[in-house]
C-alpha cells in the first residue's frame, strides 16, 4: 500500500514539473530606444508638441495684452464698453482653451499624431514578443519598463535583446 502512496506521489510531482510555466521579460523602453524609427517619431511628435506650445503661448500673451489694456482704462469705459471687453477677453480664453484641448485632449492632433507614428512601432513590438513567447513555450513576459511589480529579475532571463533580434535591428 505504501508503495502504491508513493508511486503516485513520485507520478504527481513530476507531473507537476512536466507542467512547469516559463516565465520571461523584457524591457520595452530599452527596446525602443534602440529602434531608430521610434527615436524618429519621438523627435517629430516633440517638434510639432512645441510648435503648438508656442501658438498657445503667444495667444495668452495677447490675452493678457488685452485684460492689462481693459484694466488700464476701465474707468473711462461706459458699462456697455466694459461688458462687451470682459466679453471678448472671455471669448478668446475660451477659443485658447479649444485650440489647447484641439492638440493636446485625449482625442487631439498630439494623440492622433502618436499613435499615426508610434503605434506601428508598438505593434511590431507586441508581434515579436508574442512570437517569442510562443517559440520558447513561455507562459508570461513581463515587461520591467514599466514597474515596480517586479523586485529581482535574473538578465538570463531578459529576453530584450532578441526581440529587437526578432524586429531586425541587431545580429
Amino acid at each position: 500500500m505504501k508503495k502504491i502512496i508513493a508511486s503516485g506521489m513520485a507520478l504527481f510531482l513530476f507531473a507537476g514539473l512536466t507542467f512547469a510555466q516559463k516565465f520571461a521579460f523584457v524591457d520595452s523602453d530599452y527596446i525602443l530606444q534602440n529602434i531608430p524609427s521610434y527615436a524618429a517619431a519621438q523627435e517629430q511628435l516633440n517638434k510639432a508638441s512645441e510648435g503648438w506650445e508656442a501658438e498657445i503661448a503667444t495667444e495668452y500673451e495677447e490675452i493678457q495684452k488685452l485684460y492689462k489694456t481693459y484694466q488700464s482704462e476701465r474707468v473711462l469705459l461706459t458699462d456697455d464698453m466694459k461688458k462687451k471687453r470682459e466679453e471678448e477677453i472671455i471669448n478668446r480664453e475660451r477659443e485658447v482653451k479649444d485650440l489647447q484641448n484641439k492638440y493636446f485632449g485625449p482625442d487631439g492632433d498630439l494623440s492622433k499624431k502618436r499613435e499615426e507614428l508610434v503605434k506601428p512601432i508598438q505593434d511590431a513590438l507586441y508581434k515579436a514578443v508574442k512570437e517569442l513567447s510562443a517559440e520558447g513555450s513561455y507562459a508570461v513576459i513581463f515587461d520591467t519598463a514599466s514597474g515596480a511589480s517586479i523586485l529581482y529579475s535574473n538578465p538570463r532571463y531578459d529576453l530584450s535583446d532578441e526581440v529587437l533580434k526578432k524586429l531586425g535591428y541587431k545580429n
